[in-house]
């Protein structure tokens, strides 16, 4: 069984950043991608950014040139640098881990950006 823990998620005013990050622990063989998701009051759940094993990456398009995903191989973490956060960023950020036989999700961290 693989878990995943994330963590930095907090109160920023617009325009400031955040890093958040998720570490997976358990029995895990290979990943093959690493993943943000976030879920804003009244909304469904929204791709933020992917990365895969190639270390390409992948954003949503209203990250696109503010969000930088990245990983650790060695530690079986992936990041999410937040810069210039706006108010519409407001969401409980969700990262997954994609293994050769299913997904894993986090439990969550809030994000609140003020303007």
């Amino acid at each position: 069984q693989v878990q995943l823990v994330e963590s930095g998620g907090g109160l920023v005013q617009a325009g400031g950043s955040l890093r958040l990050s998720c570490a997976a622990s358990g029995s895990i063989g290979s990943i093959n991608g690493m993943g943000w998701y976030r879920q804003g009051p009244g909304k469904q759940r929204e791709f933020v950014a992917y990365i895969f094993s190639s270390s390409r990456t992948n954003y949503g398009d209203s990250v696109k040139g503010r969000f930088t995903i990245s990983r650790d191989n060695a530690e079986n973490t992936v990041f999410l640098q937040m810069n210039d956060l706006k108010p519409e960023d407001t969401a409980v950020y969700y990262c997954q881990i994609a293994l050769p036989m299913s997904y894993v999700w986090g439990q969550g961290t809030q994000v609140t950006v003020s303007s």
